[in-house]
């Protein structure tokens, strides 16, 4: 099977020209017209296919193949689609090599055996995993190679020539080389005027074929790097073309375009097509398969701090990621091992408003009638909240790599506007991205971030939520890595960015640790709350008490309109692991691996993910994990504001009701410290319009006369 792919290129090389490497995405426009659309880019020239399967959240694509995975969900095509419309395109004539292209978690949520096996059944050559970089792919890449399918690696402009040698060690047909930093789609620039440079750094390595794909668009286009390179690989054009036109001419217009750009006519197309005969199943040139155990890494590969949490974290990335992600590695065991980096940090303290203080909560305590419950006020840092601990800490960072331009995603705002905050402070670029939901509900922060000098990009694709926030991040990041660091928000992401975020405020658990021992005798407390969207203030707090067991660590997460809806943000209680935003983790997805919308009245909390290292202490049990709904959270933020005269952040009023039902079961005599993560006046706002509807539910009634 991969033998075909090889077949192709040894057949498009003793013709002295550049195999036609197309890609569409499966179901687009419709699951109806896929053969057909197949079969034409055929007879337009197309030597070799990808075959799009659509995901939710396809991070590497750009605004023309994301919008077509978006249409093909709409239609319900998933794995077992995509295999029957290749069973049928062979069954009607199809014969050149298909490659499936998408991203690992689909792959994951169908099993990797499955996969490979069903793929093989129906005729598919191999598969190019955007997300699925050699490091995570050992397992997959072995049940290719035992198949026969091809496992296509991809290089960037960023891989380093370490990493090149490695990657071309593991290639068993080609390898797909991106053009330019950035997702997919057609450039305005045209062609990347570095690819003779880049193509040369690659062939040091390997004799092994070299397809380039990214902003080939033209005619002209494709003969400058088919006098380059050994492939020419066309996607979103495809897709601009399909759209251009109505759908019973989409097919006609895909052919004549195949045409068109690769130069050929239908009798050559039938004339190669005879001499290849069944190239779909053909036997070729030989490159030796990877070994089935290729998990030993070249030195300088190999991650140097730990990448995982057990079973979780790990960097499933967009090759156009890996050597950024390294860079950042390597800078912060650097910055975290040299103490100088630490006393900076502690330096802002006074900035931050830290230490942030302990104190008892008299009234509430009295209301729970339980254990004694303490607040930890990270609701009165700097900004608000404790996402300033975080943005301080990774700004220091960023100037030690050089970076000058700061990307950030936000939710609720607050660590937007932290983000904003620090950049102001040491005079660096900022650029915040927003779900459009999200800046609506939290219009005073979006104010906020514009008068600090921040850009503000409002997304509106998806559930215009966090998740989307981070989304459009990743994308902005990988076409500007050189000069970009993204400040991640929360515990979130690929390595190494849960362990930073997690060193950044762990000083919270720290200081809880030092003065409740301070004023209780040097005891420790019974346990400990927080809420958790992507838990960053929660991971702060329990760190530092990881390895004392009396303590409970207790997460709290948003249960929406209830576990029983659709509209919740449980991801710990109803998840199941896969891979979303750079690591595996706990997800809310559907039994295809596709990413579910989450709902929460409050916009901190709305994410389908969580990080990964309170996946890890889920399934260690050192951890738990409880759900508060909408009612619930209002109930909470009545609670502190009308008993101790503080009105908390929504995502803390989660954990507010949480803590009062900890206090009653631990009892009197037992001590409970919640984490009060951030402050309510970002808040009043929504929680005015949600009181019309769940204030009944509550008996809770603010409508002035």
């Amino acid at each position: 099977m991969s033998q075909a792919i090889r077949s192709v290129f040894a057949k498009c090389k003793a013709q002295g020209r550049a195999a036609f490497v197309t890609f569409i995405t499966a179901g687009f426009p419709n699951p109806r017209l896929t053969p057909s659309l197949l079969l034409a880019l055929q007879k337009g020239g197309a030597d070799i296919i990808e075959l799009g399967i659509p995901f939710t959240d396809p991070l590497a694509d750009g605004p023309a193949i994301a919008a077509a995975s978006k249409v093909a969900l709409s239609h319900d095509v998933h794995i077992d689609t995509c295999l029957d419309l290749v069973r049928t395109s062979r069954s009607q004539g199809l014969k050149v090599p298909v490659i499936f292209m998408g991203y690992y978690n689909p792959a994951l949520a169908y099993g990797e055996d499955k996969l490979v096996r069903e793929s093989a059944a129906a005729g598919v050559n191999g598969f190019v995993i955007v997300d699925l970089p050699p490091e995570e792919s050992t397992s997959f890449r072995a049940k290719c190679s035992e198949a026969g399918l091809s496992y296509v690696p991809l290089v960037t402009p960023s891989t380093t020539d370490a990493r090149i040698q490695h990657l071309a060690s593991i290639a068993d047909s080609f390898i797909y080389v991106v053009s330019k930093m950035g997702v997919t789609g057609v450039s305005k620039d045209g062609v990347n005027k570095a690819l003779p440079d880049l193509l040369t750094r690659i062939r040091q390595y390997t004799p092994i074929p070299l397809g380039v794909g990214f902003g080939v668009a033209t005619r002209e286009d494709y003969t400058k790097v088919a006098n380059l390179a050994d492939g020419v690989i066309i996607g979103s054009q495809i897709i601009h073309v399909i759209n251009g036109v109505e759908e019973s001419l989409a097919v006609q217009a895909v052919q004549d375009y195949a045409s068109q750009v690769s130069g050929s006519s239908d009798a050559l197309v039938e004339a190669a097509l005879i001499e290849g005969q069944e190239l779909g199943m053909a036997e070729g040139s030989e490159f030796v398969h990877p070994p089935k155990d290729a998990a030993d890494l070249p030195k300088g590969l190999v991650h140097a701090m730990p990448e995982k949490f057990g079973a979780f974290g790990g960097q499933y990335v967009p090759e156009a990621l890996v050597d950024c992600l390294s860079q950042l590695e390597a800078a912060y065991l650097e910055a975290s091992n040299d103490p100088a980096f630490w006393a900076e940090f502690r330096s802002h303290y006074s900035y931050i408003g830290r230490p942030s203080s302990l104190h008892l909560a008299p009234r509430l305590t009295e209301m729970a009638g339980g254990a004694r419950i303490w607040l930890k006020r990270e609701d009165l840092n700097h900004t608000g909240s404790h996402k300033i601990n975080n943005a301080i800490g990774q700004i220091l960072l960023a100037k030690r790599i050089g970076k000058r331009r700061i990307i950030a995603e936000t939710g609720a705002g607050q660590h937007g506007v932290a983000t904003a905050t620090v950049c102001a402070k040491f005079g660096m670029e900022c650029l915040v991205f927003m779900g459009e939901e999200d800046a609506r509900r939290q219009a005073l922060n979006v104010f906020r971030m514009r008068l600090l000098g921040a850009e503000v990009c409002t997304v509106k694709s998806g559930s215009r939520t966090l998740k989307d926030a981070v989304n459009e991040a990743m994308r902005y990041w990988v076409s500007h890595v050189d000069s970009t660091h993204y400040l991640v928000g929360s515990a979130i992401g690929p390595h190494p960015f849960p362990t930073i975020v997690r060193d950044m405020q762990r000083v919270i658990g720290e200081e809880v640790k030092a003065s409740f021992a301070e004023q209780n005798e040097g005891r420790l407390p019974d346990a400990l709350v927080a809420c958790v969207g992507g838990g960053s203030n929660a991971i702060g707090l329990f760190h530092p008490f990881i390895n004392d067991p009396s303590v409970q660590m207790i997460g709290v997460e948003a249960g929406g309109e209830g576990v029983d809806t659709e509209f919740h943000s449980a991801t710990l209680a109803l998840g199941t692991p896969g891979v979303f935003h750079g690591a595996r983790t706990y997800l809310l997805q559907d039994e295809r691996g596709q990413i579910t919308e989450t709902h929460s009245i409050c916009a901190g909390l709305d994410y389908p993910g969580v990080g990964p290292e309170h996946a890890w202490l889920k399934d260690e049990g050192r951890a738990s994990y409880r759900v508060v709904g909408d009612v619930g959270a209002l109930q909470g933020f009545k609670a502190l504001s009308q008993t101790e005269g503080i009105i908390p952040a929504l995502e803390t009023s989660h954990a507010i009701t949480a803590t009062i039902d900890v206090a009653r079961e631990l009892g009197k005599g037992k001590d409970v410290v919640l984490c009060v993560s951030g402050r309510g006046d970002k808040d009043v706002q929504s929680v005015a319009e949600a009181l019309p509807k769940l204030g009944p539910k509550m008996g809770w009634d603010l409508r002035f006369e």
